[in-house]
């Protein structure tokens, strides 16, 4: 089988890597991949949609992987459709779940799936009247794609409204924020769960949890996220079972009634609150760094699982997943995620430890490639990755893997995980 994977990022790299690894796998290409995908496959230099469809026409590629949302709000999966390739991603118009905040909240509320009390307005005087109504913290979110920074955790009304105005006036993001989401607070803890859908069947995968903020103890601004665990102990059968028949369910049927079935992954943003799984939001595609500690844990090969739920054939498919947990910890530029870094030549000493060598890998990001050497270019550079028989070992094999990276202005947090390991 031939596969291309569409995106350049450390959840492409991820992807790449069990792909790699996969003897039904024969040939492998990422489209335009980063400085280190070219060490799994092929990168492809082609940007435009058509072209890139031609491409994988042309080369005989059995399955096409979208992994960023950029190109699923875009249209991606519907220009390869059409030329009758297969390829795993949401219609532009079932992505519209991520794309549009608003798009998202009305449908939660048109199909009665758990959701937090809000509003959806352009206009700052009902926004504001929304804000005075709710207790703080408030969250203000932007609807359009902020690339995971659209939203704001007001701790006053004052700042609730400044970032309702600066999103309404296009100074904070743009025409993105030209709509907003005001929405009450949630005390709960916060989980991230993917479902694999191909349109009326699914699979739910080990849930994982998140660090968004990018200083220990959630300290510090909020970031697309410094690292992640799964599975997490926080949730339960019961959890699992009330996030399928309330959350996931609804809204595959919900999207089939829409006229838009939903095909690819669904990310479910939530808060547990007393037990009760509430909607915090959804995403089309895998979370980044979340899809790094997933892909390691899944038993399947990797390309039966995305071909099956790319020709909706899940219904066909046993999923399963190894006895372990994974523990990823993202390693950032010098001045993520303010602005950009000078590049930095990654260091990675040779490994000679043999529980480091067996249990540990990296997945690359922001990395470009020069004669032979890897540099950190983007925000999020890597992510070290390490899986044991418990979430303890998993870290500390992870932060083995971290003392064995290095460049200029590195940057990481102390304490992924912190949250199972305290329990």
């Amino acid at each position: 089988m031939k596969v291309m994977v569409i995106g350049s990022g450390g959840r492409e790299f991820s992807i790449g890597r069990v792909l790699k690894n996969d003897p039904e796998v024969s040939a492998l290409y990422f489209a335009p991949g980063n400085g280190a995908t070219s060490m799994l496959g092929e990168n492809v230099a082609i940007k435009e949609y058509d072209a890139l469809a031609q491409f994988a026409l042309d080369n005989g590629i059995d399955l096409t992987i979208v992994g960023p949302e950029g190109p699923l709000s875009d249209g991606v999966v519907d220009i390869f459709k059409a030329k009758g390739l297969v390829i795993f991603g949401p219609s532009k118009a079932a992505a519209q779940l991520e794309g549009s905040k608003v798009y998202m909240k009305n449908f939660l509320a048109k199909y009665n799936i758990p959701t937090a009390r809000y509003i959806q307005t352009d206009h700052i005087g009902d926004a504001f009247k929304f804000i005075e109504s709710l207790t703080v913290p408030i969250v203000v979110k932007a609807d359009g794609l902020c690339a995971g920074k659209g939203v704001i955790i007001a701790m006053s009304y004052e700042e609730a409204k400044v970032a309702v105005s600066e999103m309404l006036s296009g100074k904070s993001f743009g025409d993105a924020g030209k709509r907003v989401v005001v929405e009450e607070f949630l005390d709960g803890y916060e989980l991230s769960m993917f479902a694999l859908c191909d349109g009326k069947d699914f699979i739910l995968l080990p849930a994982a949890q998140d660090h968004k903020r990018l200083l220990d103890n959630d300290e510090g601004p909020n970031t697309g996220g410094m690292g992640a665990y799964a599975p997490t102990p926080l949730v339960d059968e019961v959890i699992y079972e009330k996030v399928k028949e309330r959350i996931v369910r609804p809204t595959l049927e919900g999207m089939q009634e829409e006229g838009a079935p939903f095909e690819g992954v669904l990310f479910i943003g939530l808060m547990i609150v007393n037990g009760e799984p509430i909607t915090l939001e959804f995403n089309v595609r895998f979370g980044d760094p979340e899809c790094e500690i997933l892909m390691p844990l899944l038993k399947t090969p990797a390309s039966e699982l995305f071909y099956k739920a790319a020709t909706k054939q899940l219904d066909t498919l046993k999923v399963e997943f190894h006895d372990q947990y994974a523990v990823g910890v993202v390693m950032a530029s010098h001045n993520y995620p303010y602005d950009n870094s000078v590049p930095a030549e990654i260091i990675v000493d040779t490994v000679h430890h043999e529980e480091i060598a067996q249990h540990t890998h990296i997945a690359y990001a922001g990395v470009s490639e020069e004669e032979g050497k890897l540099y950190a270019t983007g925000g999020r550079v890597l992510v070290c990755v390490g899986v044991g028989e418990s979430i303890k070992q998993a870290r500390d094999r992870a932060y083995m893997l971290c003392g064995q990276v290095h460049f200029a202005g590195k940057k990481l947090r102390t304490d992924i995980a912190y949250q199972a390991l305290r329990q």
